[in-house]
């Protein structure tokens, strides 16, 4: 079995983030990066699925600058075999539809039998590639996934709904999933996997060889919400609540004339 997990490098979120001179993204000169963390997910469900199969390869994908290989050892850490690194220093400009079709490239002649990516990542959030990505391979995908089991080529997994409810989808691999946190417990690279990783392949690709679809959308402006004042808290009385809500809408708002 050969398996695809696809993550990206993003900056930890509880950095402090400045927009960059152009006004287009932010400034990365004082953050730290991580892996996104829907994508360790994907990695830990990845390499669980190989350690069940036994004969299986796990190959770990990023697309970026040089940067991102940091964050692709942590991957071959956990369990991945191999890295393929896609060199890409204006990856972060690239719409979805873009990414995926940078990976569909990639993927589409390897005929993978098992693709993971994360739900969404957490600096844009778009939560497209994976569902792209199948489309454009003419795979199924199940997305927002939080459990997963293999039997016999056919992959049963519960995808989150809204208001907590759970769907079981049962689908015949080739299949493309998206993972949710909460999935499973990604495990801590030991020193001696770390130590491991510096060994495995990781080949590094031209984003020029891969990349066949035009870019659909760009980023016009970054900016921070304008800050607001806080709200107004109304205790007391529901009768006289009422009349001071309306005195009040009446004075600082154009609701009631």
């Amino acid at each position: 079995m050969k398996i695809l997990v696809c993550i990206k490098q993003v900056p930890d979120m509880e950095s402090k983030f400045k927009i960059a001179g152009d006004g287009k993204w932010y400034d990365s000169a004082d953050l730290v990066f991580r892996m996104n963390e829907y994508d360790e997910y994907a990695v830990e469900q990845a390499v669980r699925l190989k350690e069940q199969v036994g004969s299986a390869d796990v190959t770990v994908l990023s697309i970026g600058g040089d940067r991102v290989k940091e964050t692709m050892k942590k991957a071959l850490a956990m369990g991945c075999d191999r890295g393929v690194h896609i060199a890409d220093n204006q990856a972060w400009a690239k719409d979805p539809m873009v990414i995926a079709g940078i990976i569909a490239e990639y993927a589409g002649p390897e005929s993978f039998s098992c693709i993971f990516t994360g739900m969404q990542s957490q600096d844009r959030g778009s939560a497209q590639t994976g569902v792209l990505l199948a489309e454009m391979l003419g795979l199924p995908c199940v997305t927002t996934i939080v459990d997963f089991s293999y039997s016999d080529g056919r992959f049963t997994v519960k995808r989150e709904l809204e208001g907590g409810i759970k769907a079981l989808v049962n689908v015949q691999g080739p299949a493309v999933f998206t993972c949710q946190l909460g999935l499973n417990t990604p495990r801590y690279p030991t020193l001696p996997n770390i130590m491991k990783a510096k060994k495995k392949e990781l080949q590094s690709l031209p984003v020029e060889h891969l990349q066949k679809i035009a870019l659909h959308q760009k980023t016009e402006r970054l900016f921070f919400p304008e800050k607001k004042s806080g709200g107004l808290v109304l205790e007391g009385d529901a009768a006289d609540l009422a009349d001071r809500l309306i005195t009040i809408l009446k004075q600082k708002t154009a609701v009631l004339a």
